[in-house]
């Protein structure tokens, strides 16, 4: 099972999102990430295969700076565990990101389409064929 939490706000959102994913580790879950947008043309995205803990010991003083953000924890569905599978996922101009919970029954096909379009994948989840749909818009 997975988690997700999200926060557009005055304050920093990195710490909040970071207590919003502790307090969902019970769920179960292989790997965690965070978003943040800063205000400028990108969004900073940070994951990692494992625990809460190793996302922040993977940021270190790296920490993304931004009042708007989501973040995630994984349960694999579709390709391994690993810091490449994480969540979030952008596409190509890293200016949108998606995280999500469930299964997308017919990835396969929707991937075959978009990469014939010009669109390249990094991950082997179906989640990200999403942030490619929407980037074909």
């Amino acid at each position: 099972m997975c988690g997700i939490v999200g926060y557009i706000g005055d304050k920093d959102c990195f710490p909040i999102l970071i207590k919003g994913l502790q307090r969902l580790e019970y769920r179960g879950y292989d790997s965690a990430g965070v978003a943040v947008f800063d205000g400028t043309d990108a969004i900073q995205v940070k994951k990692k295969k494992g625990k809460v803990e190793h996302l922040l010991s993977f940021v270190g003083d790296e920490v993304p700076a931004g009042s708007m953000g989501i973040g995630h924890t994984r349960w694999a569905t579709h390709g391994p565990p690993n810091d490449v599978n994480a969540h979030p996922h952008t596409a190509r101009f890293d200016r949108l990101a998606i995280i999500h919970n469930g299964i997308i029954e017919n990835y396969e096909s929707l991937r075959t389409s978009l990469e014939a379009n010009g669109h390249a994948f990094v991950s082997d989840t179906d989640t990200e064929v999403l942030i490619h749909l929407i980037d074909e818009v």
